[in-house]
């Protein structure tokens, strides 16, 4: 049996499709990041330089609260 390859084109998504997978992507993985620096204790939070207040205001910024760099 031979086998062959599918060669029938498959349509790329548009750059609005990948910017806003991307965006969704960054979101979700931001999310997930200020929710575990909520959970740190203060041996960690020292370890890494930050205030339990900080990290407290940090992680109630609400998820469309973005760092300005990704602005671009």
């Amino acid at each position: 049996m031979t086998f062959m390859p599918d060669t029938r084109t498959r349509p790329f998504a548009s750059r609005k499709q990948q910017n806003a997978a991307f965006s969704l992507g960054s979101l979700i993985g931001l999310w997930r990041q200020r929710r575990a620096l909520a959970t740190l204790d203060a041996d960690a939070l020292s370890d890494i330089g930050v205030t339990r207040r900080a990290a407290q205001k940090e992680a109630a910024r609400p998820i469309w609260d973005v760092p300005s760099h990704w602005s671009r």
